[in-house]
């Protein structure tokens, strides 16, 4: 069964490129613009297996619905990967403090679907490293 991956851009252009390439690698994409789409998406279509956001959108910014994955125990474990024009050390620092991948924009293709893949992995694939 193809992943899914719940894509959060508020960028038209960017999330449809997004949703394209992330076809072309194999995976089952929902996507959203807004964090408040996203929480209805979620609830119309359940958990994806991973999480793309866009950390700066009006409204419901991509931290915000971070923390309100996390306040929902059915989607408290969904991997999350960042994406920010956000280059500062301290907002980058901010998001994997949460745990999640932080990507800069413009995001490479080939980092996000690595990242992805990484995300995927079962927790016990990288224990003992090999």
């Amino acid at each position: 069964m193809m992943p899914k991956v719940l894509v959060v851009e508020d960028t038209p252009e960017l999330r449809s490129l997004l949703e394209v390439r992330l076809r072309q690698s194999g995976y089952l994409v929902v996507s959203a613009g807004s964090g408040e789409e996203a929480l209805r998406v979620l609830a119309e279509k359940g958990p994806p297996d991973v999480a793309v956001l866009d950390v700066t959108m009006p409204g419901m910014s991509g931290l915000d619905l971070h923390a309100r994955l996390r306040e929902d125990p059915s989607l408290a474990t969904i991997p999350v990967i960042f994406l920010s024009a956000r280059i500062q050390p301290e907002d980058i620092a901010a998001g994997r403090a949460l745990g999640a991948v932080y990507l800069t924009k413009p995001v490479v293709i080939l980092a996000l679907t690595k990242a992805i893949e990484r995300a995927l992995r079962p927790a016990t694939a990288v224990v003992g490293g090999w």
